[in-house]
């Protein structure tokens, strides 16, 4: 069961890149913080349970920077369409 979770975090992350080198992405839109914070976050998490130490903070910083920017953009107003009237 470890091992799914381990793919699935492991899948997210690298969606999240394939998808930003191919420009499908940007690397500041939510979608790729969001791919990368839930990624990072679970083989954190699992880095922890099998004491990782090394993993564990890559995939730390990794999350904290992720969930950074995502507070970034989402603190920032959206762009409103003109109105029309």
């Amino acid at each position: 069961m470890l091992a799914v979770l381990q793919v699935c975090g492991s899948v997210l992350v690298l969606v999240a890149f394939a998808m930003s080198q191919r420009n499908v992405l940007s690397t500041s839109s939510r979608t790729y913080l969001v791919l990368n914070l839930v990624g990072s976050a679970v083989l954190a998490v699992l880095a922890l349970h099998e004491r990782q130490w090394g993993f564990l903070l890559l995939e730390a910083v990794w999350g904290v920077v992720s969930g950074a920017s995502l507070a970034g953009t989402l603190r920032r107003r959206p762009v409103q369409p003109p109105s029309l009237l």
